[in-house]
């Protein structure tokens, strides 16, 4: 296990590189087809050819039977949909003249189905799939949908998400053959709990961001940060990042889709 997965684009890969883990990443994609066209980013569906890329190169160094062995002993671990419901969906009107929001979910559950499928039948055996966080409590979502208060009320969405997804899970768990091992990660709980108790961890600001500008907080190049460390979670729009009065910094993965297979590959960010 690495403490620092290297990108599979854009870097000079070891032998060694591949054979334990790579990142197929590229935040703010999604299960929507129009996220990474909106978001101008690399597409769920790019990915996996990246990943067969990936693999033919893997056969080159260690021989097709060691390949076998590493994607079958893989952990992939796929995290997707945020920004589909922050950005694409909400942000934006394209698709809310077409879709209600359990329509609109239906419609993700339909590419993470068939995301699944493809992964499953590129060999993985061993496939964690990531909920999505309390996206309601992002800065930009408090300020564009929380109302006067700015409350989380979009995390309503996030949760209609989590649900169906489970269901999703449990429903191809039951192909033992196709889905041996597929399994639900919860983060809403643990985000929750950092938004509402922040204190307990030693945060003093849950819902203002402190890099970017303004309330919505959006972390761009050449955005105004803090110039000092702050005692505050730091969200940003769909990254959040937490700095700690000791000057430690945590990332708080509110980042859209991606997949990690240690021993081997990751797909999304």
């Amino acid at each position: 296990m690495k403490q620092l997965v290297p990108p599979y684009l854009g870097v000079q890969h070891t032998p060694e590189d591949l054979r334990t883990v790579v990142s197929f990443a590229s935040g703010a994609t999604g299960f929507d087809p129009l996220t990474p066209v909106i978001m101008g980013v690399i597409s769920m569906e790019q990915q996996l050819v990246y990943y067969d890329e990936y693999r033919r190169k893997l056969v080159g160094i260690t021989g097709e039977e060691e390949t076998k062995r590493i994607i079958n002993d893989a952990l992939f671990v796929v995290c997707a949909g945020t920004d589909d419901i922050a950005n694409t969906y909400y942000t934006t009107p394209l698709r809310r003249v077409q879709y209600d929001i359990p329509s609109y979910v239906d419609l993700l559950l339909d590419g993470i189905e068939s995301f699944l499928r493809n992964m499953s039948s590129r060999g993985a055996k061993r496939i964690g799939f990531v909920g999505l966080p309390p996206i309601g409590c992002l800065p930009s979502q408090r300020t564009l949908g929380g109302g006067p208060r700015r409350s989380c009320e979009r995390n309503a969405a996030a949760q209609l998400y989590n649900t169906k997804v489970q269901e999703l899970i449990r429903e191809l768990g039951k192909d033992m053959v196709g889905f041996p091992n597929l399994f639900y990660i919860n983060i809403y709980t643990v985000v929750q709990d950092l938004v509402d108790h922040g204190e307990r961890y030693g945060f003093s600001e849950m819902t203002r961001g402190c890099c970017g500008t303004g309330m919505i907080e959006v972390c761009q190049r050449g955005a105004t940060r803090c110039s000092t460390p702050c005692a505050t979670t730091c969200l940003s729009t769909s990254s959040s990042t937490a700095t700690t009065p000791q000057r430690r910094h945590t990332r708080l993965s509110w980042t859209t889709s991606w997949t990690t297979t240690y021993n081997t590959c990751i797909f999304e960010h």
